[in-house]
């Protein structure tokens, strides 16, 4: 049987862990504090597109927790050695890859719904596109994770044909309906969403490719090059497909609820008015209006 390159590389020079070290870092402070910030910012939003904003943050959330487990799990199995320089050999705790394929088990459906919601379908529309995407999400993922874990390359090549399949079925829907949705679009958020569609097929490449890397083989994509190249891409994959892209969501929804709500433009001023000698509320009047105080408009001064 033909052997693809390790899972488990035995040894990282210094330089190779502090590379992958930082970056599952980087990945998680943006992840984190991406998650942290659209849950303050989500009643910025009107309603209809708080969901979004909420879905997007949970992504970032959930993307989060897996890369703490990632980067302890990662520390445990690549120890320090006896100098700064020497290097981080396999200890024996093995590096499981099976944390990225629970986190993208559950935020690629995610990652869908939000996506679907700034689309502007109407809710049967919506519920039969999710009903398409989701299951083929999950078959994707799970048909990928068998290949991941192999050492030959047969049963690496043949799940990860097996999972290219729905792959290629969900980014040509994907693409196909946010074209269709540029109509329906305010002319605000065309540019965003143009950019959105291309994201999709950039970013989600990145993954199939990381993926085939063992299957390379050779001096480099076999050995710490490959297992570095191989975190970098799924890590840089996770935060832009994640943190950036529910950043951009975020700006659909804000545009939309602007074009929905004026009280959500951020030049709508609200000036606090004084309450009345009677001890009501005090009211708020927007800037350049008359001032409302007690239920009665001021009557205008005359002049001579």
């Amino acid at each position: 049987m033909v052997q693809a390159a390790a899972v488990n590389i035995p040894s990282l020079s210094a330089t190779n862990f502090a590379t992958v070290y930082n970056l599952f870092s980087l990945a998680i402070a943006c992840l984190l504090f991406t998650s942290l910030y659209l849950v303050v910012s989500q009643r910025q939003v009107v309603r209809e597109y708080r969901t979004a904003v909420v879905v997007s943050a949970t992504v970032c959330g959930i993307a989060a927790y897996h890369y703490f487990r990632i980067f302890n799990n990662f520390q445990e199995s690549y120890p320090a050695g006896a100098t700064i320089d020497a290097p981080h050999t396999l200890s024996n705790i093995e590096f499981n890859e099976g944390y990225r394929y629970v986190d993208w088990l559950l935020t690629v459906p995610l990652l869908l719904l939000e996506t679907v919601a700034v689309m502007a379908l109407g809710r049967a529309a919506s519920k039969k596109l999710l009903v398409k995407l989701i299951p083929a999400s999950a078959l994707m993922i799970a048909l990928g994770y068998p290949g991941e874990l192999s050492n030959e390359l047969g049963p690496r090549l043949l799940w990860g044909t097996l999972s290219t399949i729905p792959f290629l079925y969900l980014l040509y829907v994907l693409f196909v309906e946010l074209s269709r949705s540029l109509d329906r679009q305010p002319p605000e958020v065309v540019h965003t969403i143009k950019m959105l569609r291309l994201a999709l097929v950039g970013l989600w490449g990145v993954y199939p490719i990381a993926y085939l890397f063992p299957v390379l083989g050779g001096d480099f994509f076999g050995g710490e090059g490959g297992f570095v190249l191989k975190q970098v891409g799924y890590s840089l994959a996770d935060i832009l497909a994640k943190a950036a892209y529910g950043l951009a969501i975020y700006k659909v929804a804000r545009v939309r609820s602007r074009l929905a709500d004026p009280a959500y433009d951020d030049d709508h001023a609200v000036e606090p008015v004084a309450a009345g000698a009677d001890g009501l509320p005090a009211r708020t009047a927007v800037a350049g209006s008359t001032p409302v105080v007690n239920g009665h408009a001021p009557k205008a001064s005359r002049t001579s």
